[in-house]
């Protein structure tokens, strides 16, 4: 065994990358050469990140989703900085200067808003951002040294603090050069700039210059807060010098010492732990670095953080030590909180690090699985594992455990180099040994400081908590699934996203992913079913290659070309596909048909489009299904089903009547239920001949195939995707053209060769079904894809069986394509790029079975990512793949709305709506799946239950949507019904106010219980006398109701006070009343009502406030505009 450097046990901490944010990225599509991260910050609750499109994307970092995307218009996002005292505030710079200031609302569920724009620094490079720790002020320092303040006044603090701020903006101080970082604590802003580094009083308005020696360079400079358990309670501020260096200065601006960290930095890089490579330790050390710090950062209590283009480097700067460095290159930027660290790198990538003891990191990694990297990780802080204090966290029990899931045949160096560490933990004759072996073969066990053992019982060998901590991290692909809708910059991309897109990967070595929006597995296969998936691979490319390499005997070659007219070589379809499934679907070569072969079929082909051209048949659908039937019997003749046996041979007869027999039954069972399904968005000619129908048409037709049962008979179990003989374009066209009309027109083949037309009533609709199933079969080769599919969704909307035939055409031609082989073996993310490679597919249907083979094979994981290959792919398609589970449709369609910017939501679900009766079926789908129990939402006698409102539903925004777009009177009653049934209230009172339904609204609003309906900003506020009235009485009556109940139960509910400010009582509709039309009005119509005496002390008390309140606005007006008037007479003379 090779021996391995192990690191000194000075060394207890490590960097580690636990999860990467590479799938976060790629869903946001910041990952693309177009579009990248420019800038970071991040805070308890937020990463934030700017991209060059001028979007501010805010990740929730609990599961990090998506919450906020926040566009500018100003240009890209040069730098960004959260508020860390409060979070619901974040400021933005811009490439243009201006800063803008963020107030998200989440408290209140809000949207976000601007609340402030500065152009102080417009048309300079903003440099540098710091909020104040206490107050809402941000400061500002750009590249020519001036540093500005930014004073924000919120709703929060009171629309008049807003309103009569005269200067927001206050000019700091202009310093010599760049500034090149901020920081600010306790009234003191810290400036640091190209030359020197300035402390700023901000309250005395005082400076002082930090040191007497200039320097020349990017050096940053931070404050560093000291505990309490400190003799000095004082920040301290740390000032980076050239050469490694760092002054140690007091709060008052004097430099108390010099620490010099040129030779602690000779020591070898320690390695970051992370799944993309294993760890790599040199041992020998390398010279002393004299480096420049451009930033200095504080993190956790003791360490202060900073970085070149070499790596990372940590310091203890009150004991002169370096905690650790480690080379990680190219580091734009980094952002931290607390142990966490998230980098940006000049290529727009983020890592997250996380600053953890050696053994807390081996924890944290076996909790995830990741077995090999937790020895790898152990074996080389092994001196750190040793100690007392890591193997409080890492007992001896855990160690073997680790050591158990290592494969012993394959990790054989690495298993002894852990038995080794454990032999140095406990000697093998020790007594403490055995006796603590005897404890671990039943029971876990931890090590208290006092000396005692804490013994948990376990089941099987391994311990509850070792248990616990593992089944958590085994989440099913369900479970982690979360959507994540990503927006786009309008500048940039457009929405094709998303990225959002959820997939499903095994985690691998280069692969490790997170369970974020796109959920990735943690935890790698198992080496067993690894290595029997590998073995089958191999079995079966080398079997593969065996029978290509295989040659055909004379004598077996002289019959297949006695043969040739029966085989059937592959051709592509009449249909754009990518220029790569082109080339793989080229039509072999075969010989050219003799010239009197095609002949009476070319002949009927142009008889048949001449007289098609003709108005008078045109335009009458009979006559058109009659040339069809005619020309049909040509093209049967030609193309006969005899004429491909060879083809359908490849199935045994049994199976073919089994199959005929299911689909007849199928067809059957569903009947003709519905009528005849067609749509309205057909094209003229064809809606034009399926809505007019000849009422004293002949009989030929119906004679011809009255008393065949044909269409009974066993279906070609085949497809024909390839023409018999080569055909001239030309002629391929003419054909294809007439063979789709004959199916868009359903004149079809009955067994006997005659032509049968199936609209007319003449077959039962399941015939006619099955009939258009054998058609797809039998000239699959001859069909328009795009015009079948189209015709397949509107007309073949209740046949399941003619969706699935046609998928299994599309299959068929595409057996052979690099999508369907790389389905076999490859992972989701994979396939899903060689879809992109292969593009752009237009409206190509060979997306659409490509989709349906991932459907397939990954479920409702794969439809999120297709919302990129929109509109090559549309809803209408989605539908039709999953129609037997409706609420993977929905996540798909409530995904593609979410990956466009608000704005333009509705327009893009307007589009998606034809035909319009689609909206009524969507919504159904959205208020059923993901929504509360209808008990929990409406009472028995079918009010709404109060604040049944509040709850929760998946798909809110859809709704929403849905019912806001322009439509009918009668689809907006049908709405309110499916709203009101349903029990979503919020959707059912918008439509209440659109129907002029006001009294009902004002009644489901006093069932709710809610002020906030009526005062809030989407508030339903009576407009009239009458309708004050009404919900005066309504609240009256409401509050005799809650308060008789109350009684019931023990418990008195009072009419006003403040228990229930946001109630419908008499007393806050009064006092809502008061405000909307004075309190000198309201008290007249209060007393008509006979409610005064249910008033309280309270609401004299608001009247009084308001009256004083007009009484000063009036005065407070009328001298601004006597001011204004005295101005403009001063500027006239």
């Amino acid at each position: 065994m090779a021996s391995v450097p192990v690191i000194p046990d000075s060394y207890n901490h490590v960097l580690a990358e636990l999860e990467c944010l590479d799938p976060l990225l790629s869903a946001l599509r910041l990952d693309s050469s177009r579009l990248k991260c420019t800038c970071i910050d991040v805070s308890k609750r937020w990463l934030a990140l700017g991209s060059s499109g001028g979007g501010l994307n805010l990740i929730q970092k609990d599961g990090w989703k998506q919450r906020l995307f926040l566009t500018h218009k100003e240009g890209a996002i040069s730098r960004v900085a959260c508020c860390l005292h409060d979070e619901d505030y974040v400021a933005v710079a811009t490439s243009q200067g201006l800063v803008v200031v963020w107030e998200l609302n989440q408290e209140r569920r809000g949207k976000p808003e601007r609340i402030y724009v500065s152009s102080e620094h417009k048309g300079r490079k903003v440099t540098a951002l710091c909020w104040d720790t206490a107050a809402l002020r941000v400061f500002v320092g750009d590249h020519v040294g001036k540093v500005s303040a930014i004073k924000i006044n919120t709703s929060k603090q009171g629309k008049a603090a807003a309103t009569f701020v005269m200067f927001p903006v206050q000019i700091i101080t202009t310093v010599d050069s760049r500034v090149v970082q901020l920081d600010y604590l306790d009234g003191r802003l810290l400036i640091s700039s190209l030359t020197r580094t300035y402390l700023c009083d901000t309250e005395r308005e005082k400076f002082w210059k930090i040191g007497n020696k200039e320097r020349d360079g990017e050096f940053g400079a931070c404050f560093f807060p000291v505990g309490k358990n400190s003799g000095n309670h004082q920040p301290l501020i740390y000032c980076a010098r050239p050469g490694s260096r760092m002054w140690e200065v007091n709060f008052d601006g004097e430099v108390q010492s010099t620490h010099q960290f040129k030779q602690l930095l000779s020591s070898p890089p320690l390695p970051v732990v992370t799944l993309r490579q294993d760890p790599h330790y040199t041992g020998s050390s390398c010279s002393p670095q004299s480096l420049s710090f451009p930033k200095l950062l504080y993190l956790t209590e003791h360490c202060v953080v900073t970085w070149t283009e070499r790596g990372i480097y940590i310091f203890l700067p009150q004991s002169v030590q370096v905690l650790l460095w480690s080379e990680v290159k190219d580091i734009q930027d980094i952002a931290v909180y607390k142990s966490e660290l998230f980098c940006l790198h000049t290529n727009g990538k983020v890592v997250h690090l996380s600053l953890l003891l050696v053994d807390r990191c081996v924890e944290r990694l076996m909790r995830r699985g990741f077995w090999t990297l937790a020895a790898r990780v152990s074996c080389l802080f092994q001196n750190s594992i040793i100690s007392c204090r890591a193997r409080k966290n890492l007992p001896l029990d855990k160690l073997e455990h680790l050591k158990s899931q290592l494969d012993a045949s394959t990790q054989q160096d690495l298993t002894m180099q852990l038995e080794e560490l454990i032999s140095k933990l406990e000697p093998l004759d020790s007594a403490c040994s055995s006796r603590r072996s005897s404890i671990s073969s039943h029971e876990s066990f931890s090590v208290l400081d006092s000396g005692i053992y804490r013994v948990i019982s376990r089941r099987g060998s391994q311990s509850d908590e070792d248990s616990c901590s593992l089944h958590s991290q085994t989440f099913s692909e369900d479970e982690r699934l979360k959507e994540f809708p990503a927006h786009q910059e309008d500048e940039q991309v457009d929405l094709d996203n998303v990225c959002h897109a959820s997939v499903v990967v095994e985690a691998d070595r280069n692969e490790t992913f997170l369970p974020f929006s796109i959920p990735l597995s943690f935890r790698s296969p198992s080496p067993l079913v690894q290595a029997v998936k590998e073995s089958v691979s191999s079995f079966v490319r080398k079997t593969t290659e065996k029978i290509g390499t295989l040659h055909i005997s004379p004598d077996t070659k002289g019959r297949q070309e006695a043969k040739d007219d029966e085989q059937l070589p592959e051709l592509t379809a009449n249909l754009v596909a990518s220029p790569q499934e082109e080339k793989e679907l080229e039509p072999q070569s075969c010989p050219l048909p003799e010239e009197d072969r095609l002949r009476d079929l070319k002949a009927a082909t142009a008889e048949a489009l001449a007289k098609l051209q003709d108005p008078q048949i045109l335009l009458e659908p009979q006559c058109m299904r009659r040339v069809l039937q005619e020309w049909l019997v040509y093209l049967e003749e030609k193309f006969s089903s005899k004429d491909h046996s060879a083809l359908s041979s490849k199935k045994s007869k049994a199976v073919c009547a089994e199959e005929h027999k299911a689909v007849v039954e199928e067809n059957l069972r569903l009947g003709p239920a519905d009528g005849d399904p067609v749509d309205k968005e057909q094209s003229s000619i064809v809606k034009g001949c399926i809505e007019k129908e000849n009422t004293d048409e002949t009989c030929v037709s119906k004679t011809m195939c009255e008393n065949s049962t044909d269409w009974r008979g066993p279906l070609d179990c085949g497809f024909q995707v390839s023409p018999p003989c080569v055909l001239e374009p030309d002629v391929q066209k003419d054909l294809v053209d007439l063979t789709t009309l004959c199916f868009e027109l359903r004149v079809f083949l009955c067994g006997s060769g005659d032509a049968e037309e199936g609209s007319d009533g003449s077959l039962p609709l399941a015939a006619v079904w099955t009939l258009a199933c054998r058609f797809m079969r039998r000239y699959f080769f001859l069909l328009d894809l795009k015009r079948v599919k189209q015709c397949i969704i509107t007309t073949y909307a209740t046949s399941p069986n003619v969706w699935e035939t046609y998928i299994a055409g599309l299959k068929e031609l595409t057996c052979h394509s690099p999508v369907a082989l790389a389905m076999e073996g490859e992972d989701m993310l994979k396939i899903l790029k060689l879809l992109h490679d292969l593009g752009p597919w237009d409206d190509s249907p060979l997306l659409l079975v490509h989709a349906k083979r991932l459907y397939e094979k990954f479920g409702e994981t794969a439809l999120r990512p297709l919302i990129k290959f929109y509109p090559s792919i549309l809803p209408s398609d989605i539908k039709q793949l999953c129609r037997n589970d409706p609420a993977h449709f929905l996540a798909y369609l409530d995904s593609l709305v979410k990956s466009k910017p608000e704005d333009k939501r509705p327009s893009l679900l307007r589009s998606l709506l034809q035909p319009e009766s689609l909206r009524l079926d969507w919504l159904c789908l959205a208020v059923s799946h993901d929504a509360p129990q209808r008990a929990n939402t409406v009472d028995a006698e079918g009010n709404p239950r109060p604040r049944s409102h509040l709850f929760t539903w998946g798909y809110s925004q859809l709704i929403l949507l849905l019912i806001k777009l322009p439509a009918d009177f009668a689809t907006k009653e049908k709405m309110a019904h499916i709203c009101k049934s349903h029990g979503f209230w919020p959707g059912y009172l918008f439509l209440c106010l659109e129907l002029d339904r006001r009294i009902e609204a004002f009644t489901n609003i006093a069932h709710l219980d809610d002020l906030s309906l009526l005062n809030g900003e989407d508030g339903c506020i009576p407009e009239t006398i009458e309708e004050w009235k009404f919900l005066l009485h309504l609240a009256q009556n409401h509050s005799t109701a809650l308060h008789h109940h109350g009684q019931q139960n023990g418990n008195a509910v009072s009419n006003g006070g403040t228990s229930c400010p946001d109630c419908i009582t008499v007393e806050n509709v009064a006092l809502l009343l008061a405000r909307a039309i004075g309190p000198n009005h309201a008290l007249p119509l209060l007393q008509e009502c006979g409610l005064t005496p249910e008033l309280s002390e309270r609401f004299t008390g608001v009247c009084e406030i308001l009256r004083i309140a007009e009484k000063r606005q009036r005065a407070l007006i009328q001298s601004m505009l006597e001011r204004c008037d005295r101005f403009l007479w001063s500027q006239q003379a």
